[in-house]
């Protein structure tokens, strides 16, 4: 019996490429380069590349690299915590096929348990947020808060008189405005950037930003703000932390119209800044313009419990100008994983690690009081900022080179 052979390398071979640049009229793939790609971005020396490596020798290589590195304790934050991965949620979704998919399951008929894991994220999510419907996950945070849905929610009369202006607040994450800035440009929508304090309400405004807690870790009261976006016609998204909502008041009874924010604080791990699993939530009233996918359950006729896709709002079944996408590729996988670890905690466990985590918080804010820190914000939950020793600005680069022979990274 003849055996056929499958070469693992999939490029194109030399017939291929001969075959390619005669339909091309070109002589040299390198001549395809040259007219494909900017002069001013094109590399004009050549690669200076080294021996070629099997694949066992490059896998060595790798592996020798990798033990160069200094593995340090991430102190920094910005929407990236250290936390607990669950074994039994490691064996049984993360290393289990039957969850390898970013995607939600479209075939109700044979996705019952994958439809209901994604059903238990949104009860989270509601749960924590104080909103009656959320999404079964989105790409992570930054991506849930860009401000397309509130965009959509404008009134005739605000569309007309070109309300097109969302306001941030300044203590926000760097990641989530650098999206909102880019989501923006595309939209015609004006970011401005400011105090939620100071700021004064533009006719323009169409809806508004705000981190809860905020970024530099202080837990804001921002109702009043919510009644001033309000009373001139807008929105208020609220980006939150959604562990510290098990100990602060929900975004949902202070006045905010939309919650959201990342799930990675729920048994994900930091994974270099992702993937994680953001989520968005909001009122009844909203839930023709939520993005992403919603699970729902229906009832056959004999009184059995069918879970299924509840809204369609995506781009492939309406059309594309009035989609409320934010770009809404689901992390089914994470929120799968986010909503077990809700499960195995249950409420109270989940109030128990959110109370520990900021008694933690409080005993290394009391030592850096008595030796003479400054602190930057007198109410937060995890997240201290330290602005000042002793009347005196800090010296960074001390402690810098403290730290990293400590082997911690902070926020500088």
């Amino acid at each position: 019996m003849a055996l056929n052979f499958v070469n693992r390398h999939v490029a194109p071979n030399e017939e291929d490429i001969k075959e390619m640049l005669a339909k091309l009229g070109l002589k040299s793939l390198d001549e395809l380069i040259r007219q494909t790609i900017p002069h001013d971005i094109l590399l004009k020396e050549e690669l200076e590349l080294s021996a070629p490596l099997s694949e066992n020798e490059y896998l060595a290589r790798l592996k020798m690299l990798a033990q160069r590195n200094r593995p340090f304790r991430s102190l920094i934050g910005g929407g990236y915590f250290g936390c607990g991965v669950l074994p039994v949620v490691v064996r049984n979704i993360f290393e289990n096929p039957c969850w390898y998919t970013s995607y939600t399951p479209y075939q109700a008929e044979i996705s019952q348990g994958r439809l209901e894991a994604l059903l238990i994220f949104q009860t989270m999510i509601s749960s924590l947020t104080g909103f009656p419907l959320s999404n079964c996950s989105m790409l992570d945070d930054a991506q849930s808060a860009a401000m397309r849905m509130t965009y959509e929610l404008r009134s005739k009369e605000a569309v007309k008189a070109g309300k097109n202006l969302f306001f941030v607040d300044k203590n926000v994450y760097p990641q989530v405005l650098s999206v909102l800035r880019t989501r923006a440009y595309g939209l015609g929508i004006e970011i401005e950037v400011g105090d939620y304090n100071d700021y004064i309400c533009s006719d323009r405004c169409y809806g508004a930003l705000v981190q809860y807690p905020a970024a530099n870790g202080e837990v804001r009261d921002y109702a009043s703000f919510c009644d001033k976006i309000h009373a001139s016609g807008g929105l208020v998204t609220a980006y939150c932390d959604l562990l510290a909502l098990a100990l602060l008041k929900e975004p949902a009874a202070w006045g905010a119209d939309v919650a959201v924010g990342s799930a990675q604080r729920f048994g994900l791990p930091m994974g270099f800044g992702g993937p994680t699993a953001g989520f968005m939530a909001t009122k009844e009233a909203y839930k023709r313009h939520i993005p992403g996918r919603i699970i729902g359950i229906s009832v056959d006729r004999l009184g059995g419990k069918a879970y299924r896709l509840a809204l369609q709002t995506r781009e492939q079944h309406i059309k594309r100008e009035k989609a409320t996408s934010n770009v809404c590729t689901a992390t089914a996988l994470m929120a799968t994983m986010s909503g077990m670890f809700a499960v195995y905690h249950g409420p109270q466990g989940i109030r128990d690690i959110a109370g520990r985590v900021a008694h933690y918080a409080k005993t290394v804010a009391a030592f850096l009081e008595e030796s003479g820190y400054l602190l930057s914000a007198g109410h937060f939950f995890d997240t201290i900022e330290i602005s000042g020793k002793d009347g005196k600005p800090l010296d960074i680069a001390q402690i810098r080179t403290r730290a990293l022979e400590r082997g911690y990274n902070f926020c500088y």
